[in-house]
């Protein structure tokens, strides 16, 4: 049986062209979510999908970093899978399989080609804003806490908690506004 999973980072992305592939390609179920994939461990309906999966099927994705954005979690998941005795196959990136050794090299390879992809965007990324906060251009997010009224909670008796609750921010930040 060929089981999909289709995944999104935000809620505002659209799953459909995804799921559509995973329909064409014939995939009997697809899991699909909008979740970060910077992590593996927080998404549901991916562990529900290694779940779900039985011996001689297949998990089947468009594209490898639809799946895992490391190669940690990649290899993991895979193990996973290997384990049930399920194989796995990329429909965007042919020959990414489990099935032959080189399907497993290219696995391996494009996986860790994905990290160099995000850590070279996130170098990028961080040297831009370095870039706009010499120029002036960069202020970071605009305050949403006031710190006289923290303070002026807290000379009214209130603790940190009982501020935060009031303000409904973080305790954290009722003790970084006193700090100021």
């Amino acid at each position: 049986m060929l089981v999909g999973y289709a995944r999104v980072s935000s809620s505002g992305q659209s799953l459909d062209i995804q799921n559509d592939a995973l329909a064409e390609v014939g995939c009997e179920k697809v899991f699909s979510e909008k979740m970060s994939g910077t992590s593996a461990k927080d998404r549901i309906e991916l562990a529900s999908a290694i779940d779900f999966v039985r011996d001689g099927d297949t998990l089947v994705v468009t594209r490898l970093d639809r799946l895992a954005r490391s190669v940690s979690d990649l290899h993991q998941i895979i193990e996973k899978l290997a384990d049930k005795n399920v194989g796995f196959r990329c429909l965007n990136q042919s020959g990414v399989d489990t099935d032959t050794s080189t399907g497993k090299l290219m696995l391996s390879i494009l996986g860790a080609v994905a990290v160099f992809e995000n850590d070279i965007r996130r170098e990028r990324q961080l040297e831009g804003i370095r870039k706009a906060k010499a120029e002036g251009r960069y202020k970071g997010r605009p305050a949403t806490i006031n710190p006289d009224q923290v303070k002026a909670l807290k000379e009214s008796g209130l603790g940190a908690s009982q501020i935060a609750r009031e303000l409904k921010i973080g305790r954290a930040s009722v003790y970084r506004a006193l700090a100021a």
